[in-house]
């Protein structure tokens, strides 16, 4: 794949390409921001077929007509492509994974570019100003996704910005959830050990207040790299990986109450301070494993002084829920590729696909195709896949299956799981592996610092491929040869896809 500069920056370009490819986005109007826009956004994930398309919703009952809410941003191959300046002209996920795999050796190639600083009259995010009292963080359509959430959460598909000045870091920018306590203060949770909680704690340390912001509608770009949890050495971080993607500096501007840069074209950003040790009850949270993960518990307080946003603003929104959900595909697609490159890193040959499933919410059910070569490589294959980085955490089943199947496939995982997996000798069971606080399973240990999070879980290694020793005499399998069927597909497509059944559909209507 060639490298080429992303000439377009912002929410609203970004949403401009998506509407050129048919089925990509939807508008919708009326619906409520009590659960409503949440679980239409989740049942449109559940119920319709691929592509999902992104929902914007509008005349939200209550607010303003123009402000507006996004889910779903990059929840299908073709948004993502778009997103990562690559054709949006996908249609199998193995092809995406294959071209997306070239696309991150790129983006790890590339050079941090330092962001540019333009003035307030040249960001957009600046086009309303609300300082002191004139702050009302439910001025905007800020959803309530789950029937037992503790509140409302403005940011679920949000870039949290913190500094570090101890560490050299200037930005760091986290997807971390943001509950709306009252018109100017809010909540955030941040997982243990990730930037932005050592940020805030550095500061705690000193006795200092926390300076914070957070864009809530923001380049997916941006908040590609805000979410994948990247390390990173430079001062600017994710502001800096985006530009050297994009080709050229990503434009910030400074903020005018904490000094820490923030996204020029963003839609909607708040800023203010975290004061010492000061908490407040947050959550609970639906979760992406389809549960309420934790309880609530006393977290960072932010006392908001300033929000500042476009006209018509977008607020992007994402809903954890039982999968699938709104960011569960794009969370498939990208983890999947990660580990696939993990295994030939390890130097696992033959893997012809990986698919991390939407069910498991990308990290508990993960399937590896494999070509096998030598006797024991499936085992192989698995058990790397098991415990790799970006396939270790929280996983709970890994499935290898022969590179006949089509590893996003249910129908066909479970086949050759029910005919070549004997479970007296094709499971393994593994013990005391690396879990977390938020797997509704996990058994806490204790409730003192040390032990608050300290989680195990145990793992399946599930074998469901030909016995090597049998694949020259293995029952054959029931079906056409693939060249063949191919074949037939295209002479017949229009009676085997329906393509020409639904176009008439149409038209009577």
């Amino acid at each position: 794949m060639s490298r080429n500069t992303i000439d377009w920056i912002g929410l609203r370009e970004f949403i401009s390409r998506a509407e050129q490819v048919p089925g990509e986005i939807v508008h919708i109007d009326n619906a409520h921001w009590d659960r409503e826009m949440s679980t239409i956004s989740h049942e449109l994930c559940r119920h319709h077929p691929r592509p999902v398309p992104a929902p914007i919703f509008d005349n939200i009952p209550d607010y303003k007509p123009g402000f507006r809410t996004m889910y779903a941003m990059t929840n299908s191959m073709n948004r993502l492509a778009i997103a990562l300046g690559m054709e949006p002209n996908y249609h199998h996920e193995m092809k995406f994974l294959q071209d997306y795999r070239e696309k991150a050796k790129e983006m790890a190639d590339v050079d941090a570019i330092d962001p540019v600083f333009v003035e307030k009259s040249d960001a957009p995010v600046m086009e309303n100003v609300d300082r002191g009292k004139d702050v009302d963080l439910l001025k905007f359509p800020v959803p309530k996704h789950h029937e037992y959430d503790g509140g409302r959460y403005i940011g679920t598909a949000t870039s949290f910005i913190t500094d570090n000045p101890g560490m050299g870091r200037k930005a760091n920018l986290g997807a971390y959830r943001v509950q709306v306590h009252s018109a100017n203060e809010a909540g955030v949770y941040i997982s243990p050990g990730k930037h932005g909680a050592l940020d805030i704690d550095d500061y705690w340390q000193r006795d200092e207040r926390v300076p914070v912001a957070a864009s809530f509608g923001q380049d997916p770009i941006l908040f590609y790299y805000t979410s994948v949890g990247i390390e990173h050495t430079h001062p600017y971080g994710e502001y800096a990986h985006t530009g050297g993607l994009k080709g050229h500096p990503f434009p910030v501007v400074e903020g005018p109450v904490t000094g820490l840069p923030l996204p020029a074209h963003a839609e909607i950003v708040m800023e203010g301070f975290i004061e010492p040790h000061s908490t407040h009850l947050e959550g609970p949270f639906g979760e992406w494993q389809g549960y309420y993960g934790r309880d609530a518990d006393e977290e960072p307080l932010i006392k908001v002084e300033a929000v500042y946003h476009r006209n018509d603003p977008i607020m992007t929104c994402a809903v954890p829920a039982r999968p699938p959900y709104d960011y569960s595909y794009h969370k498939a697609l990208a983890r999947s590729a990660t580990t696939w490159d993990y295994l030939d890193t390890a130097g696992v040959p033959g893997i012809k696909g990986v698919w991390r499933t939407e069910a498991g919410g990308s990290r508990l059910f993960n399937i590896i195709c494999i070509e096998q070569r030598y006797p024991g490589h499936a085992r192989q294959a698995g058990f790397i896949a098991q415990h790799v980085r970006e396939g270790g955490y929280a996983n709970r089943f890994t499935v290898v299956v022969d590179d006949d199947i089509d590893p996003t496939s249910w129908n066909e995982v479970a086949w050759a799981m029910s005919t070549r997996c004997d479970p007296a000798t094709d499971i393994d069971i593994q013990r005391r592996t690396w879990s977390t606080p938020l797997d509704p399973l996990v058994e806490f240990h204790g409730t003192e610092p040390g032990l608050k999070n300290l989680t195990f879980n145990s793992r399946a290694l599930i074998d469901a491929t030909i016995p090597y020793e049998r694949m020259h005499n293995f029952p054959k399998v029931a079906e056409a040869p693939r060249e063949y069927t191919e074949e037939i597909i295209d002479k017949w497509r229009e009676v085997i896809t329906g393509v020409e059944s639904k176009e008439k559909e149409t038209v009577k209507e």
